[in-house]
């Protein structure tokens, strides 16, 4: 069966957009071969860990739509597995290593590995382990280290799914340390022991971790484990090719939720960075990809999250939806601070020009409450002429439009610059919706009210 996972560190303030991207490969990969996909919390680098930060990215990946299929049963539900409750298994794994030769106990302290690290620099040597308890059959110690014991000869090689034959000539690996002082493990026993015995079948990943895989490969190797499928997509860039960084745009699920895009939109769009649906449209369901999806046309280049395509393809997504499902979304976004069903009827108006939920309130907020500012001043004898004018008319669009016509050709007053005036004066602003559509909402009495005001 096709397994595959995720694993993200607590260690930040959310789900970061591009372990959302790796995930939804994951998931996709799981789901066109009929298999699962599972969540993995690596939480053992306890200096790191950030409060409340695995709540929110479970939290991202349930509203991004991309649930995991295993885990221990909490209350009826799939929990994550946490490396934090295997402690015992790693540290089992590090020691059989040992017994085999494969690993040694490092007694080196944080002082002797800097003053090691400035030696290096000073003599511009590649940052690595001189090697100093590799021979030294050291017997097991509180306050000991655990590290690989690399091969000085020979090439590690591996087959990426994407990339093709990866090889590293392993004189040029590190002695990894794979169990800390502490008795937790690095990444690289974690991850190999977890997927070996959660059955992994994918590793999908991203390419920050291909230098790392030879060591991987090793321990394999060393425990006489079948390697899983191995593919490592192209890390996410800025449109200038810069790393994602928050410095430029958000970089959390959650900034992308709060800023009103929607989670169809966002997995649509992440599924199109680097791979091209077979017929080249832009929009389609996750379950149209599922069907198609071939992880070998993956492109290696860097993918440009662009967020200006991705308002885009969110406004696409609004346009779609259905006017109930959309005043359901709407009415979650902003807690249910609008009357649905002035929402409903305001809808029409505004969704052709709404790219996010959050510019509903731009464009209607003055549905609900009266402008507190105005774009430019407002002339006082053309909305003393309006205020005259509506308050004798029928209220419909056609009534208000001719009478506000005749008027101005008796006033000798251009007519776009009544209507102006007119939405200037009830809404505070030059442009917006549909003007008297959008009267016909408000009504007479608050239009003759803001007209006075």
């Amino acid at each position: 069966m096709v397994r595959t996972r995720i694993a993200p560190s607590p260690t930040g303030q959310d789900l970061h957009i591009g372990n959302a991207y790796t995930a939804l490969i994951n998931y996709i990969v799981a789901k066109k071969a009929g298999g699962q996909f599972i969540i993995r919390i690596e939480d053992t680098d306890r200096t790191r860990l950030v409060s409340g930060s695995e709540q929110r990215i479970l939290q991202s990946l349930d509203w991004l739509g991309i649930p995991h299929d295993e885990g221990p049963d909490v209350g009826g539900r799939f929990a994550p597995y946490r490396q934090s409750d295997r402690l015992a298994s790693y540290q089992t794994y590090a020691e059989d290593l040992v017994k085999k030769g494969h690993a040694y106990y490092c007694s080196c302290t944080p002082a002797r590995l800097e003053e090691m690290r400035k030696t290096q620099e000073a003599k511009h040597q590649p940052p690595k382990y001189d090697g100093h308890c590799r021979e030294l059959n050291l017997s097991k110690k509180e306050g000991y280290t655990v590290r690989l014991k690399v091969p000085k000869e020979g090439v590690t090689r591996f087959t990426d799914l994407i990339r093709g034959d990866v090889s590293f000539e392993n004189k040029l690996l590190d002695d990894q340390v794979i169990l800390k002082s502490d008795g937790f493990p690095t990444y690289h026993l974690g991850v190999v022991v977890d997927d070996h015995e959660m059955d992994i079948s994918h590793i999908i990943r991203g390419e920050e971790w291909i230098s790392s895989t030879p060591k991987h490969i090793l321990l394999y190797q060393f425990f006489g484990w079948d390697v899983p499928n191995i593919a490592h997509v192209s890390v996410l860039r800025n449109p200038d090719k810069s790393k994602l960084s928050k410095r430029k745009n958000p970089v959390w699920v959650s900034d992308y939720r709060a800023k009103g895009y929607l989670p169809e939109a966002i997995r649509n769009y992440l599924a199109s960075l680097a791979w091209s649906y077979p017929d080249g449209r832009d929009i389609f369901a996750l379950r149209e990809m599922i069907s198609v999806f071939d992880i070998s046309q993956l492109k290696t280049s860097a993918p440009i999250f662009d967020v200006e395509k991705l308002r885009w393809m969110n406004g696409e997504y609004i346009r779609m939806m259905k006017a109930t499902k959309l005043k359901d979304q709407i009415s979650n976004f902003y807690g249910g601070k609008y009357d649905d069903d002035r929402v409903e009827k305001i809808l029409p108006l505004v969704k052709e020009r709404m790219k996010t939920l959050a510019e509903f309130e731009s464009l209607a907020g003055f549905f609900f409450e009266n402008p507190r500012e105005f774009e430019r001043p407002v002339s006082i004898q053309l909305v003393q002429l309006l205020q005259s004018i509506l308050s004798h008319c029928a209220w419909s669009h056609d009534d208000m439009e001719k009478a506000i016509r005749d008027a101005a050709e008796k006033q000798n007053v251009k007519a776009k610059d009544l209507f102006m005036e007119l939405r200037l004066a009830v809404t505070g602003k030059t442009v917006g919706p549909p003007l008297l559509e959008s009267l016909e909402i408000l009504g007479k009495e608050e239009t003759l009210s803001r007209l006075q005001t």
